[in-house]
């Protein structure tokens, strides 16, 4: 059952739609390289569009009705939009769900040291990182860092082009004889993914006086203090703008597509659909990358809480109609799916496998091994998917993530399972995925964001 490549169907008009797309996306990636980042881009373009929030309406006591779109933020890190549709939010939603958050490194409650004239910030890998891939590339911080007083200073260094950048330091290759020997998981320890972040001592200072000549810069370009680290979020990315990729341009390579690049053809999906039958929602959370805990993950109350907000401004609100409307609704838990490399060939099984080009990708179940800790979405509701993807025209494809005994991962589904909805995963195949920089096709954002749409305005099941 080999699926076609969906460049070959696509006409002069169709490539252009293709290409404004990406273009968007690119800005979209380059202006969200933080969960915070992400939820601003968002903000502003529902509000554009029509969107309010939903603690403004029930300050102002208003009553929603079918078409009114609302969205509520949490702790600046996660959000979730609805437009509501024609029927009752009973009869449940269709549900775009995924994760703004990605791999990176952040800097320590006490990170600020020197040592041999250099002065450094430490830092502590979030999510799952190859360690070596960080050494030796420019890389910026972006982040808040928030004072006693309550005051906010946001920090965005190392994007713009007249800014200074960082970096962590390499072994030389000359010396590098025994450490060559370790396996890749030991070549670079967590513990030496410090930054380098200055080297120039301060002229009339005796110790450590290069670390004192950073405290003097962050003193006079942002007011703030060392101190003030134990109260900061600040995020290590690398520096830089997403490039297209490949002489034909077909692809795009940058940082955190995993899992924006879901984020943002949902957005995109919300804002494109007419009204609905059903109320239609998407949820983008934090902390999926490590669990999905906390107040800002998926396993929080966040999402329930807010649907029961929603049911409450609809006259529709009870503990049994909340129970009812997340029960009956459907979702795509909207995650990123490995591509095909044929550089590493052996560990993909190459019937079951998403390749660029091919569309989106459906995962019926993930988990690891033995489907261990997977969501495995049932045959009737596969079926219905398919239907609507065939109705619609969009190029999709199925996929597992790597050989039986070689892959495995987690999304957000299962989470959203519990409440009884059918649920399955499927999103855009990424390459070097959890990289520092990552490559799609843009293909594939294209006929997800399609896929999305019609999910959107057709699932009934």
């Amino acid at each position: 059952m080999e699926r076609k490549n969906a460049w070959k169907g696509y006409d002069e008009e169709k490539l252009a739609q293709v290409d404004a797309l990406a273009k968007d996306y690119m800005r979209f990636l380059d202006s969200s390289k933080t969960e915070r980042e992400c939820v601003d881009t968002i903000v502003n373009e529902i509000e554009a569009a029509g969107y309010r929030e939903l603690s403004v309406l029930e300050k102002e006591g208003k009553k929603l009705s079918c078409g009114d779109k609302v969205y509520a933020v949490l702790m600046n890190k996660t959000i979730v939009l609805f437009q509501l549709g024609t029927r009752p939010m009973t009869e449940g939603m269709n549900i775009l769900g995924a994760h703004i958050d990605s791999p990176r490194l952040d800097v320590k409650q006490n990170p600020l040291y020197e040592d041999s004239d250099f002065s450094l910030l430490d830092t502590h890998y979030y999510g799952g990182v190859k360690k070596y891939q960080w050494v030796a590339l420019p890389l910026a911080i972006h982040g808040v860092v928030v004072k006693k007083d309550g005051t906010t200073v946001e920090i965005n260094v190392g994007e713009n082009e007249d800014d200074p950048v960082f970096f962590i330091s390499d072994l030389l290759i000359h010396l590098a004889g025994e450490q060559m020997e370790k396996k890749a998981s030991k070549v670079i320890e967590g513990e030496a993914l410090d930054i380098i972040v200055g080297s120039k001592p301060l002229a009339d200072e005796e110790k450590d006086a290069v670390k004192a000549g950073i405290l003097k810069i962050l003193s006079e370009s942002y007011g703030i203090e060392e101190e003030d680290f134990l109260s900061a979020e600040l995020e290590v990315v690398p520096a830089g703008k997403t490039r297209e990729a490949g002489f034909d341009r077909s692809m795009i390579l940058g940082y955190g597509q995993d899992d924006r690049v879901c984020a943002y053809t949902s957005l995109k999906a919300m804002l494109e659909i007419g009204q609905t039958d059903r109320t239609a929602c998407c949820i983008l959370v934090d902390k999926e990358e490590i669990g999905s805990v906390g107040a800002t993950g998926m396993q929080s109350r966040f999402f329930e809480n807010t649907v029961a907000e929603l049911l409450d401004l609809c006259g529709e609100y009870s503990e049994l109609n909340l129970r009812r409307c997340l029960a009956a609704s459907n979702m795509l838990s909207s995650d990123v799916s490995a591509a095909f490399d044929p550089s590493y060939a052996s560990a993909f099984e190459k019937k079951n496998s998403a390749f660029f080009g091919r569309g989106m990708v459906f995962n019926k179940f993930t988990g690891a091994r033995g489907k261990s800790g997977s969501n495995d979405a049932n045959a009737e509701y596969v079926a219905h998917i398919r239907s609507i993807m065939d109705e619609a025209g969009v190029a999709y494809q199925t996929a597992e993530l790597g050989k039986v005994d070689v892959g495995g991962g987690g999304t957000i589904a299962y989470i959203l399972a519990l409440y009884g909805m059918n649920v399955i995963d499927c999103g855009v195949a990424v390459l070097s995925m959890h990289a520092p920089w990552e490559a799609t096709s843009k293909a594939d954002v294209y006929e997800t964001k399609c896929g999305y749409v019609a999910f959107l305005e057709k699932a009934c099941l």
